[in-house]
């Protein structure tokens, strides 16, 4: 057995995840312990960049090669690795230099993961919620059998519809955190109702509609994607937006988790408010980051959340003035992995 068989043997018996990138930072060898640690088998990464580990290999990569110009040792701790919708995993990296490459160990993380922390929060959130709820939802329909007018009727449903949608999410977290009620969505018609929604709170908010007419029904959880626009929607209210655009767009060339191209849905909540704050734009989907004094920042992890569970991703794109955040889903999720 030559010398390099020696050592690959070696690497192969360690319980540390450990891959070699070349010069370009593409994979030229993961050890059993890195593949399981990513979950990602080797034919899927072998020869690829880091960008394929979703949602932040594009991350990975850049570090993989800073760690190559700067010649010294560069650790990225809690990365979220997320090879299946539903299974993110929170993983440590060192990245090494080592002649025209660079070798590169994966740990799991000291701590909880992101997606850990936001579930444990919405769980708590969840359970106080749930009496208020009832309460409201009772108030409501005696509101209904006592109103005067057609538009005081339909107010009052819109309160027990939403309060019965907020129940049973509620109910979903409480539960089987990976169970979701799939099936076909008219995305225009979800993004009307929750235009519908914003206008009954803040009637003095401009909403600007940019719907692509041509996009076919997309697969997926209606109560989740609903609530994932809400919380964007309300989150430009927060920062002071004066005018909200809804945008719905095709995306032909996204790639999923599996690092393939598939058809996906772009959905581009657009805002003239404050934007994002320096202070915060790097951890902005952590929950418990907000960047407003009386905020939970609990809404936009949701929404990531929401979105990875369909396979997606959700990110901003900053702008001078405002801010565009941009939910990608793909059009139909692979069979089996939303169950």
């Amino acid at each position: 057995m030559t010398r390099t068989k020696l050592a690959t043997a070696s690497l192969d018996q360690l319980a540390t995840g450990v891959a070699r990138l070349d010069v370009d930072g593409r994979v030229s060898y993961a050890n059993p312990a890195f593949i399981e640690h990513t979950g990602y088998g080797l034919s899927r990464i072998l020869g690829q960049t880091f960008e394929v580990l979703k949602p932040d290999g594009d991350r990975l990569h850049a570090f993989a090669l800073r760690a190559g110009a700067e010649h010294g040792t560069l650790d990225l701790p809690g990365v979220a690795v997320c090879p299946t919708p539903g299974n993110e995993v929170l993983l440590d990296f060192s990245f090494t230099p080592s002649g025209d490459g660079v070798w590169v160990e994966t740990r799991p993380a000291g701590t909880a993961s992101g997606a850990t922390r936001v579930s444990e929060s919405l769980r708590g959130f969840a359970h106080e919620i749930r009496n208020p709820l009832a309460a409201i939802s009772g108030a409501a329909q005696l509101l209904e059998q006592r109103a005067g007018d057609a538009r005081q009727r339909e107010l009052a449903q819109l309160i027990r519809d939403e309060s019965a949608r907020l129940a049973t999410l509620a109910e979903r977290l409480l539960g089987a955190r990976h169970a979701m009620a799939t099936r076909a969505v008219n995305v225009h018609a979800m993004l009307e109702r929750a235009a519908e929604l914003l206008q009954a709170e803040r009637g003095d908010v401009a909403i600007v509609r940019d719907y692509d007419p041509s996009l076919p029904a997309w697969h997926g959880d209606p109560d989740r994607l609903l609530q994932a626009t809400l919380n964007l929607v309300r989150n430009a209210v927060e920062a002071n937006a004066g005018r909200i655009v809804l945008r719905s767009r095709a995306e032909a060339g996204w790639r999923d988790a599996h690092g393939q191209r598939v058809p996906a849905l772009r959905i581009e909540v657009e805002d003239d408010g404050d934007g994002i704050p320096d202070a915060v734009a790097t951890t902005l989907f952590e929950p418990m980051v907000s960047g407003r004094a009386d905020g939970t920042g609990l809404g936009l992890a949701l929404a990531r959340e929401i979105a990875r569970e369909h396979g997606g991703e959700l990110t901003l794109q900053q702008r001078q003035t405002g801010s565009c955040f941009v939910l990608l889903l793909p059009r139909h999720p692979r069979p089996g992995e939303h169950a």
